[in-house]
């Protein structure tokens, strides 16, 4: 959320509160072992993720948001199956607007591709996006209002986002909130920081099989970790290691079986047919590389509003 503008040397969308933008995050990792419910089999998983962001200037109030974002998990979806890579690949598309000193809002469309990438079709394409209200409270305090929605192979989910972002006035602790989707609550000391976060998410991903019917994997993770960065190259360049819990559990369906409607952790009307045993979430490991961009830096004079 708190990825989307670049090259603002002197363009005021950024908060008071918030004098970075993060361009670009690399993270792989791994589980260290899911076991399947009833049986005595297990996987672990394996994930990379990136994300890019690049913004284009329209005018004083306003620019066009660009960028994308690519993730890979590597797992067993069947006790005792062969291991299959599940990618999702998303273009950032969208439009962030100042209104006032107070109000500004940010839209984003987030089409993609999601499934194993084997017989790409159609049907491993979906729309979503999210949009955003914000409220200027101070210069150190922003909130956040809005919805994110998106359609899957199950059916539509959406959810709402409520958060805000909080910085201290000596620049140490740091709060990032976008609930239920993330939260990242921080401390700095030095070239050193020391953090808590969490990332709740779901997806869903179309699985081709050879001479059998498609099926897809509903993805619904919840993550919770602790984590330290060090802070190098003058703060541009964060390096962080994460230890944590996640749910990790990938339901698989015949393509086709729909729910009436995702709202955040609740669905409607879901009488599908589960054909895999449920996978038992488990502690994981994480590295990050993070590209940020300091405004304040470049243009002091500046007082940057998002």
């Amino acid at each position: 959320m708190k990825k989307l503008l670049l090259l603002m040397l002197f363009f005021p969308f950024f908060s008071s509160a918030q004098e970075y933008v993060d361009i670009l995050r690399i993270g792989y990792g791994q589980t260290f072992n899911n076991n399947f419910e009833g049986t005595d089999s297990s996987t672990f998983v394996k994930f990379l993720d990136a994300g890019f962001t690049f913004p284009i200037v329209i005018n004083e109030k306003q620019a066009l948001i660009t960028g994308a974002d690519f993730s890979r998990n590597n797992l067993q979806l069947f006790p005792d199956a062969e291991y299959t890579s599940l990618f999702s690949t998303n273009l950032k598309l969208g439009l962030a607007s100042t209104w006032s000193e107070k109000w500004s809002s940010t839209i984003v469309l987030l089409p993609k591709i999601a499934s194993d990438y084997k017989n790409i079709s159609n049907d491993d394409f979906y729309s979503g996006g999210f949009a955003l209200l914000k409220f200027q409270k101070n210069k150190n305090l922003k909130y956040r209002f809005g919805v994110y929605a998106s359609q899957e192979a199950f059916g539509l989910f959406t959810t709402p986002i409520l958060g805000w972002y909080y910085l201290s006035p000596n620049k140490r602790f740091e709060m990032d909130m976008s609930l239920p989707i993330s939260a990242d609550v921080s401390y700095k000391l030095g070239i050193t920081t020391v953090g808590v976060d969490y990332f709740g998410i779901g997806r869903s991903y179309n699985v081709h099989y050879e001479n059998r019917p498609t099926l897809y994997a509903d993805l619904s993770s919840l993550e919770f970790a602790g984590y330290l960065q060090f802070n190098a190259l003058d703060e541009s360049v964060l390096l962080r290691a994460k230890l944590g819990y996640s749910s990790n559990n990938y339901e698989m369906y015949a393509e086709g079986e729909k729910l009436d409607l995702g709202v955040s952790a609740f669905s409607f009307g879901d009488d599908r047919t589960q054909l895999n045993p449920s996978l038992n979430g488990g502690v994981f490991l994480k590295f990050e590389a993070i590209y940020r961009f300091h405004i304040k830096e470049t243009s002091k004079s500046q007082e940057p509003s998002q």
